[in-house]
């Protein structure tokens, strides 16, 4: 019998380990801490970031990358145990893509014609995804490592998901510097920097991931 077949097997005979404790996460929360401190450090915190609290566009921003690395880290947490299920928690996560997605059709219907392709290109285009991405790394490597040793038995969605949620939760660190608001800007390009790891996560989580 192959290993695969025998994790797929454990698996349905309900062997399933118990969900970790928080401490299992912790090189994850420290790795999260290393991206902040390079954020800072390499890119900086916003100038007069005490300015943009009255600003609602800023708060739905960080309140949807907030919401997508909350649903990503408890996805990864059900991934990592072998015969888990994820229940209802595809529709967490669907939920402020579908609000972010009408918050940005509303902004641009409603907005000049001039304006519009502005508020979708912003002026980071360029760089926002890839930053996000390289801010991701730590946590990304992080995540996997203790994923390895918490036996998820599907590889490629276990990979996924942990590049998901260290994506989100390096998007949330760059709100800190980012200087786009715009909801379209940030349903696109934002979330293209969470899938960059994403798509690598699942590329690599067979082989990384392997008992």
């Amino acid at each position: 019998m192959q290993t695969d077949d025998l994790i797929a097997m454990l698996a349905k005979d309900g062997a399933v380990h118990r969900r970790p404790s928080l401490l299992t996460w912790a090189p994850v929360a420290m790795a999260a801490v290393l991206s902040a401190v390079l954020m800072a450090a390499t890119l900086g915190v916003r100038p007069h970031l005490e300015q943009w609290a009255g600003a609602p566009l800023f708060w739905l921003k960080c309140a949807f990358v907030a919401a997508l690395a909350t649903a990503g880290l408890r996805a990864a947490s059900i991934a990592a145990i072998p015969g888990a299920r994820f229940g209802g928690l595809p529709w967490l996560l669907a939920a402020p893509l579908v609000v972010m997605a009408i918050a940005a059709a509303a902004t641009l219907l409603v907005a000049d014609t001039d304006t519009r392709a502005q508020q979708f290109w912003g002026s980071t285009w360029r760089s926002c995804p890839f930053l996000i991405a390289l801010l991701a790394l730590p946590i990304f490597a992080a995540m996997l490592n203790v994923m390895r040793g918490l036996a998820p038995t599907r590889l490629r969605l276990a990979g996924a998901i942990a590049g998901f949620a260290a994506g989100a939760t390096a998007a949330l660190l760059y709100c800190l510097h980012c200087p786009e608001l715009a909801p379209s800007f940030v349903a696109f390009w934002y979330l293209l920097g969470i899938l960059i790891p994403t798509a690598v996560g699942a590329l690599i989580g067979r082989a990384v991931l392997a008992w």
